[in-house]
């Protein structure tokens, strides 16, 4: 195996592996296991692989999660299919910077994207060390999110274009999330800048501390919470992707923030993503 870093802040591509074996072999897999934690994002070309060994591989990490907008491919539950085609428009989703599924309780731990068929230039995807943008925070900050919490929201984004009374079933089935602003990843122990685009507002911010009038609720918690979700888009934290046919970006999705661009013409772009099933934050 050969490892080649891609930036000082993010990502490595690794070479002379393939992941269908890797799904069969303990010891290939807790290498690129801790790859991962290391690195946050790992990136592999050439990666013919099937659809079933796409599954096992991300299976080694955790069970997979179905998508209750986007569905998954019949034949293999958790298998996500994000298609483009010239007949189909920009859904609005993927060219934001995101952490997948924060409106969950339990938040994906990462995910295995697979590219089936792209256009020859342009559908990159970014991605962003939000433990770094963490750490790199001015310290007066650190101390006035520490123990904030926020909401999360599937109706605000995905439900947003619904009907209201499908936006409203979904949100019963999915009520809002609430998250530590700064969590804890519980494997690396690192502390995690833990907003994005899926974040509405502070659920704590209310308080003596923070509020002398009422404008002050309303315009301080929104303008903190801006702020903290512009630091993904630092270019110093991140690492942008070229996609090619059968390459694959493994992701930790507890520690990063991803940026689908969508600079391309109408086109044929087929994505295939297993997301595993997390935990709980703190």
């Amino acid at each position: 195996m050969k490892v080649e870093q891609l930036t000082c802040a993010i990502g490595a591509e690794i070479s002379g592996v393939n992941l269908g074996d890797a799904s069969r072999d303990d010891s290939l897999f807790a290498e690129i296991k801790a790859l991962l934690l290391k690195h946050k994002v790992l990136f592999l070309r050439d990666q013919d692989i099937s659809r079933a060994e796409h599954v096992a591989f991300a299976r080694r990490f955790g069970e997979l999660e179905d998508h209750p907008v986007a569905g998954s491919d019949p034949e293999h539950p958790g298998l996500v299919r994000i298609y483009k085609d010239p007949d189909q428009p920009n859904d609005r989703y993927e060219n934001a910077w995101h952490t997948d599924a924060t409106w969950r309780d339990a938040p994906p731990m990462g995910c295995v994207l697979r590219c089936v068929e792209c256009p020859p230039v342009g559908g990159d995807t970014m991605w962003a060390n939000m433990a770094l943008a963490y750490e790199k925070l001015p310290e007066d900050v650190k101390q006035r999110i520490e123990g904030l919490r926020a909401r999360h929201s599937i109706e605000a984004s995905f439900g947003a274009a619904m009907p209201v009374e499908k936006r409203l079933a979904l949100k019963a089935m999915y009520p809002d999330a609430e998250h530590p602003v700064v969590r804890i990843h519980p494997e690396t122990g690192e502390k995690v800048l833990f907003v994005n685009a899926f974040a509405t507002h502070f659920t704590n911010f209310h308080t003596p501390e923070h509020v002398r009038y009422g404008q002050d609720y309303s315009m301080g918690g929104s303008d903190l919470l801006r702020y903290l979700v512009s630091q993904a888009y630092i270019p110093e934290y991140q690492v942008r992707w070229r996609w090619k046919k059968n390459s694959v970006a493994i992701w930790d999705n507890r520690s990063t923030q991803h940026y689908a661009v969508m600079d391309y013409p109408a086109c044929v772009r087929k994505m295939e993503r297993a997301g595993i099933i997390g935990d709980k934050t703190f």
